[in-house]
């Protein structure tokens, strides 16, 4: 079945999504940020569940208490681990897999949406793959520490749309931080 890709990301302007396996501004938070991250992921067609695929560090830096991602199925990625995470639905060992699982009888019916949430070398690959995507960036304007990052948005392979349902619009600030919510769409050729 042919799905869009999302991709749901905070960036600093240097492209950094996280530092120390924490986001770049931890310990401050960017709470509506959060409640969009989870309205994005968690909304979906009556019936149906989002999945969110993840890498094991991504994961791992999720705090226990908060995994899995409620309500949507959690797939983790992982070349090492044998059995999935304790409270992840499902493992995989590379993001081809995870989609070819989409496709499964098991979960073929159940799922709406697929949302790519982590880290860096996934993004890459989801960015690279063929077929339909979206990208929703927060965009924060305060340079931070960073140790990971996001590959940088090719403008030859996406374009920035103007209005997308459900994702606010204008400047956001939240404890001193400023952050505009972008949406990319991957350019039909």
């Amino acid at each position: 079945m042919r799905r869009v890709l999302n991709c749901i990301v905070a960036v600093c302007p240097n492209w950094g999504i996280g530092n120390n396996a924490n986001l770049p501004w931890y310990p401050k938070r960017l709470s509506n940020d959060f409640k969009h991250f989870q309205k994005m992921t968690m909304t979906a067609a009556e019936g149906k569940q989002n999945v969110v695929i993840m890498g094991r560090k991504t994961w791992f830096s999720i705090p226990k208490k908060n995994r899995p991602l409620k309500n949507r199925i959690n797939i983790v990625l992982s070349r090492n681990l044998k059995v999935p995470p304790e409270g992840a639905h499902y493992l995989a060992s590379d993001f081809t897999s995870a989609l070819q699982l989409l496709d499964t009888a098991e979960l073929a019916a159940r799922v709406d949406q697929v949302w790519v949430i982590g880290g860096s070398s996934l993004y890459k690959e989801a960015m690279e793959a063929p077929g339909d995507h979206r990208l929703f960036v927060t965009k924060v304007l305060q340079q931070f520490d960073c140790d990971t990052f996001l590959p940088q948005i090719s403008m030859e392979k996406y374009q920035l749309i103007s209005r997308f349902p459900c994702v606010p619009e204008g400047l956001q600030e939240e404890n001193g931080i400023q952050y505009l919510f972008e949406v990319y769409e991957s350019i039909k050729n």
